[in-house]
């Protein structure tokens, strides 16, 4: 846990929960695995146990204590809710997310389906609110509103396949704001495809794409937020530069807020010599994301390159924006 984070999209991370399992090929190379595993079996060191699932219920107060407003993302190193992590546990935590109304929780999750059914329970929500009165000490715990205001909720969407499963439980979700992190991106995806049924539960069953602007439906509205990044670390797989770009056109055109967090370890080639990195340092890459002969239409040279090298750029420009109504420029 840390009141600073290097992550370009929050301001600190909290962890009252750290470790976790694979789930999907975005996991394939998890910085958080490959650096709590360097500490495996380290005799007094934070992560001894390496990256099993470790609940810290020590840290559950720890945002209370900052004074200063910050956007604070929840379980860096972990899964919320993984199914290893008590129900009572993740009341817990929305408890301190409820009582700390002066910070922004952004808690991004690769199991869709249990924060789904999770907080869509009315068992769930009177849990959170019990919870709370614990933190509040003698004064009132606030009137019991859900969602909470101050809590982004979001998913990892590495490729359409998962992002067809994903995206449609978040935006069937009680959330303030929802946002997608399209990192590492291992595939194009398109999110204003009609592919979920908006307002089902109210029997009028019209078709929308993810990205809508949610006029038909005053509960679930659509995505606020979509970050895109590329893989970064040992075995880092190469993005298409075609992907970034549909993905911001995509929310460009639909009223989005966008942010380009990284390219990671791979950044298309300009053409300007560089030193190489060894075998494999440049690859002809296709809009499927396999490596091709450079005859082969559609591909574009990638260089590997650092993370820092490598930047934040996307067609020279940057891209920060945040969701309306936060407080980021």
């Amino acid at each position: 846990m840390s009141d600073h984070s290097a992550i370009e999209w929050t301001d600190a991370t909290w962890n009252p929960v750290t470790g976790c399992t694979k789930v999907s090929p975005g996991c394939d190379h998890c910085y958080a695995e490959t650096f709590a595993e360097r500490w495996r079996g380290v005799p007094g060191h934070h992560f001894e146990r390496g990256f099993d699932l470790t609940l810290r219920p020590e840290r559950l107060g720890q945002p209370l204590r900052w004074r200063a407003p910050r956007r604070v993302f929840v379980n860096s190193m972990s899964d919320l809710f993984h199914p290893g992590v008590p129900t009572e546990y993740i009341a817990r935590v929305f408890a301190v997310m409820l009582a700390a109304p002066q910070h922004t929780f952004q808690v991004l999750t690769k199991r869709h389906a249990r924060m789904r059914a999770l907080l869509r329970d009315s068992r769930f929500t009177a849990a959170v609110h019990d919870a709370a009165a614990a933190y509040y000490g003698p004064g009132p715990v606030p009137a019991r509103r859900w969602p909470l205001l101050n809590v982004w909720l979001g998913v990892s969407a590495e490729n359409q396949s998962w992002a067809g499963r994903r995206i449609p439980a978040l935006i069937e979700t009680p959330a303030a704001v929802r946002f997608v992190s399209a990192e590492p991106l291992l595939g194009p995806i398109e999110l204003t495809r009609a592919v979920w049924t908006c307002g089902s539960e109210r029997g009028h069953g019209l078709t929308a794409s993810y990205i809508h602007a949610g006029g038909c439906c005053d509960r679930f509205h659509g995505i606020d937020w979509v970050i895109t990044g590329g893989e970064s670390g040992p075995g880092a797989r190469p993005a298409h530069p075609d992907w970034f770009r549909s993905i911001r056109d995509q929310c460009q055109n639909a009223g989005v807020a966008y942010f380009h967090k990284q390219w990671g370890n791979w950044v298309p080639f300009d053409g300007t010599p560089h030193y190489p990195y060894g075998p494999g340092a440049y690859a002809w890459i296709l809009p499927t994301g396999k490596q091709g002969e450079p005859s082969a239409p559609g591909g574009v040279w990638m260089r590997r390159t650092s993370k820092k090298d490598a930047g934040r750029l996307l067609d020279g420009r940057t891209h920060n924006a945040m969701p309306a109504g936060s407080d980021a420029a």
